[in-house]
């Protein structure tokens, strides 16, 4: 699952601020995580990335059982 994706299912972010994100993504010079993109912008706190990423690597290793 991707970050967006999770950070979607928990309402931490809504669909505007993804896109608003994808867009600077996109338009930047330099690569810059989607996850440091949010945090800059206001979007997200750095615990709140921390815990996602941490469910997106469980998620990735098939570890992930709890039930949404």
């Amino acid at each position: 699952m991707q970050l967006g994706q999770i950070l979607l299912r928990k309402n931490w972010i809504s669909s505007d601020q993804l896109e608003t994100v994808l867009k600077l993504q996109a338009q930047s010079q330099v690569p810059i995580r989607l996850g440091e993109l949010l945090v800059q912008q206001g979007f997200l706190t750095s615990s709140q990335l921390a815990e996602a990423l941490l469910e997106q690597h469980w998620r990735k290793s098939g570890f992930w059982v709890i039930s949404d």
